[in-house]
């Protein structure tokens, strides 16, 4: 199983919610405080929304492709480092109410790319309450192991 992840940082995460349930004729798959997801069946999809600020604009968090299994994510990595892309490695954090694995990359607009599996459910949305969830890694400019937030 693999499908593509929209992630939206929305300003209104109930009426974004109420919207996204009309449009794709499903209730979220996880619903908690300043989050929600969606695990879309047709089209595959994962959309993530992520409450930002009041009175801004909807905007583009990150975009991802899930997989079924850290296996799955290592071979990302290597596949896309022998593609000479920088690759950004995340082990075992919590993002998103979930325990991931994970490898960033960044596109030629640098929009970030996650490959990433979902190994538990988790009680907060980031590992620490400092980090941002689903704010990726700075720079991917070297293969790294490094432990914040999706």
């Amino acid at each position: 199983m693999s499908r593509v992840q929209l992630a939206l940082r929305v300003p209104d995460l109930a009426a974004s919610v109420a919207f996204y349930t009309k449009l794709f004729g499903t209730e979220p798959a996880k619903l908690r405080d300043g989050y929600a997801n969606f695990a879309i069946t047709e089209p595959p999809l994962k959309l993530v929304l992520i409450e930002g600020a009041d009175g801004d604009d909807t905007r583009l968090d990150h975009l991802g492709v899930e997989v079924d299994s850290t296996d799955a994510v290592h071979a990302a990595t290597t596949r896309l480092s022998q593609e000479g892309l920088a690759t950004t490695e995340e082990n075992e954090t919590t993002c998103c109410y979930a325990l991931q694995d994970k490898v960033w990359v960044h596109g030629p607009g640098r929009e970030p790319w996650e490959v990433y599996v979902v190994k538990a459910d988790a009680d907060t949305l980031a590992k620490q309450q400092a980090d941002e969830c689903c704010s990726t890694p700075a720079t991917a400019t070297a293969t790294a192991t490094v432990g914040s937030c999706c």
